[in-house]
């Protein structure tokens, strides 16, 4: 396929798809799947080889959130029935983390519910980095705190932090439906407050929330822009007692053509596979590790994930091996320049010459225009509207809120 051979040799230079490009990608056929996730993976391994690198979860502060996100089980009067308790100590956060890196973690992200941080809220963060890294060489810890004040992104990166995390999770033009009580434009200038304060960006998106191609492709070309060295993918899961309880709009085949055109997009970055991959995915998560470099092992925030030990299980099953604390994960030119792909020199991701990311000339980031080039396109979903073919069973068994790790007397799943 003449699309296929076209965005390997983009990939592969670091060159922007078009945005038709990245339409035409979701809208392959199931026929044309396999040869799809073959171009992606020559992508994948380019950069970043057969190494998968592992990420564990500890949800620092879990429920009693006062921001209203439809898609979460921790927002403003929530009635799903998950965990909730108030900030765990810094001995609690680096016990939980052990497990996780005893599993084989590379990266504890450190996660709290909230709109943002209180500068107390930064002191016991900092203090809880510090545990962690005094009983742990080379682990990277990412805090995920919500939306920073100014200021706050020095403090934890004097603190040891390595990372932040903030998610774009959908486009510009249909945030306001999923989140009324903050904006898109928040979450923006929280990634660039902490990519100013020196610490490695993290932002990604959510699908499966009843977005069209459209706003999958605008969120993307929004992070490529905004140039976070790891883009997490998360799959919604769809929790009862949530707004978006009923959205079941993902198949395995669907997951596996955004992860693709994510990496097309982004062929340098870190893509990591987030929260409901076990859900959406299921027993095609093997074929996604030729798109992503990088997943969450055992537990999500307030959902449990399937065994850490089935994690590495797949990994080797499917012919990868997990990163360990001696590699680097990003290639030589983002690593070496402090994140490489944004930078606006040669022909690199993020030039604002020619091809992009950024312009809205010739390659179209965030314009509308254009159709899909490829001729297994589905004539039936029309530009800028949800795919309604699309809609799979609820898979409702797959989904079960996590009752032991973080904040329980249980022990964790790593």
């Amino acid at each position: 396929m003449d699309l296929l051979n076209t965005l390997v040799d983009k990939g592969l230079r670091r060159e922007l798809p078009t945005r038709e490009e990245a339409l035409a990608v979701l809208a392959t056929s199931d026929d044309d799947l396999l040869d799809v996730v073959a171009a992606a993976g020559k992508v994948r391994r380019q950069w970043f080889g057969r190494r998968v690198k592992l990420n564990y979860l500890v949800n620092l502060k879990s429920g009693l959130c006062p921001e209203d996100c439809n898609y979460c089980s921790q927002r403003l009067g929530s009635t799903t029935g998950i965990l909730k308790y108030t900030w765990l100590k810094p001995d609690e956060a680096s016990q939980a983390a052990a497990a996780g890196l005893a599993g084989g973690a590379k990266r504890v992200c450190l996660v709290a519910s909230g709109r943002g941080p209180t500068d107390r809220d930064v002191d016991r963060v900092s203090k809880t980095i510090k545990a962690i890294k005094d009983e742990n060489e080379g682990v990277e810890v990412c805090a995920c705190l919500g939306l920073l004040s100014d200021g706050q992104a020095e403090r934890l990166r004097e603190a040891g932090a390595d990372a932040y995390n903030h998610n774009l999770n959908t486009s510009e033009s249909t945030y306001a439906d999923i989140t009324t009580t903050h904006t898109y434009a928040d979450r923006v200038d929280t990634v660039n407050k902490a990519h100013a304060a020196g610490l490695s960006a993290c932002s990604g998106l959510i699908a499966g929330m009843g977005e069209s191609d459209e706003d999958l492709v605008d969120v993307v070309y929004s992070l490529r822009e905004l140039d976070p060295d790891s883009v997490p993918v998360n799959f919604l899961i769809p929790v009862e007692g949530t707004p978006l309880a009923k959205e079941w709009n993902l198949t395995p085949q669907r997951c596996l053509r955004i992860l693709a055109m994510v990496r097309f997009v982004c062929p340098d970055v870190e893509v990591r596979i987030a929260g409901g991959r076990e859900v959406h995915l299921r027993t095609m998560q093997p074929l996604a590790l030729h798109l992503a470099n990088s997943i969450f092992l055992g537990d999500y925030l307030t959902t449990e994930g399937q065994a850490g030990k089935a994690d590495l299980e797949m990994i080797a099953d499917a012919g990868f091996e997990v990163e360990g604390t001696d590699q680097v994960t990003l290639p030589e030119h983002r690593a070496t320049a402090g994140g490489g792909c944004g930078s606006h020199e040669s022909a690199g991701c993020g030039s604002h010459e020619g091809a992009g990311c950024g312009s809205h000339e010739s390659a179209g980031c965030g314009s509308h225009e254009g159709g899909s080039v490829c001729g297994t396109a589905d004539p039936a979903a029309p530009v800028g509207e949800p795919r309604t073919d699309l809609v799979t069973e609820a898979r409702t068994d797959l989904v079960a809120v996590r009752r032991r790790g973080a904040g329980t007397d249980l022990a964790p799943n790593a």
